[in-house]
């Protein structure tokens, strides 16, 4: 399984597109870890939106669409028309 994901940081009030085909808790530890990149700028990024893909390609196309967009305004969209995340596992 993998995953097309949106993080959330309120220190920076910005969203960061990823995608990955590990355990989305994982994957936030590792972005919320010591390490260079967009995400080391803060330490509060929670995850508040994911599809699920069956393949990598899928997903990183996923990510590549919503990047393209170039519009905080059409994430909060995606993200407002999607049920809240309610992930036993996450």
């Amino acid at each position: 399984m993998c995953y097309c994901y949106i993080l959330y940081s309120e220190f920076l009030e910005k969203y960061y597109i990823g995608h990955s085909c590990e355990d989305l808790q994982e994957r936030l530890r590792k972005h919320l870890a010591d390490h260079k990149g967009f995400t080391s700028k803060s330490k509060d990024w929670i995850i508040i939106y994911f599809e699920v893909f069956s393949s990598k390609s899928q997903a990183y196309k996923r990510e590549r669409e919503i990047k393209a967009w170039k519009s905080k305004v059409m994430i909060q969209k995606l993200i407002n028309q999607s049920e809240k995340i309610e992930h036993p596992d996450l």
